[in-house]
């Protein structure tokens, strides 16, 4: 991933394009990091020849898709979903057994990283807080969040692409 930014203003730059984007601060940087996901697991089998533009195009894909959902589901008074679904709703044993085995190896790449860099990522991505939440909670600076995030992500990023 050479060409992604690699430094601040960089990432900040790619941000504010994504927030323009997507016409919003609030979701933009989750939007961001869900794009930084799909982007490592799009590399793992294709070549992608700018990054950035990339980020910035899955990010604005993002927020379309939420946008028609939220759309759907105000337009729908029947849940389509609960219609189409035959099953009993329970994921298949493999699936459960995959899910659980990709878990504890995910586990334990995170505990490879600096215990607050760890947390940060998990007050992040598992407890759903957004990045100037965790910075009054931990009563550290917004940028220092991002720096945390942006270091943990790409450690996993590189920890998938080495499995």
């Amino acid at each position: 991933m050479s060409d992604l930014p690699t430094n601040r203003k960089g990432w900040a730059s790619v941000l504010r394009t994504v927030r323009r984007a997507v016409g919003g601060a609030d979701t933009a940087e989750d939007l961001l990091h869900s794009a930084f996901i799909r982007l490592s697991e799009y590399k793992e089998r294709n070549t992608v020849d700018n990054p950035s533009a990339f980020l910035v195009r899955t990010a604005t894909n993002l927020a379309i898709d939420e946008r028609r959902k939220v759309k759907v589901r105000r337009e729908s008074p029947i849940d389509i979903g609960e219609m189409l679904d035959i099953s009993d709703g329970q994921p298949l044993h493999t699936e459960v057994l995959a899910a659980r085995e990709r878990l504890e190896r995910g586990m334990a790449a995170l505990e490879s990283l600096g215990p607050r860099t760890r947390e940060i990522f998990l007050l992040h991505r598992v407890d759903g807080l957004k990045y100037r939440e965790i910075a009054a909670q931990l009563d550290i600076t917004v940028s220092a969040v991002e720096k945390h995030i942006a270091k943990a992500t790409l450690f996993l990023v590189n920890w998938v692409e080495s499995e």
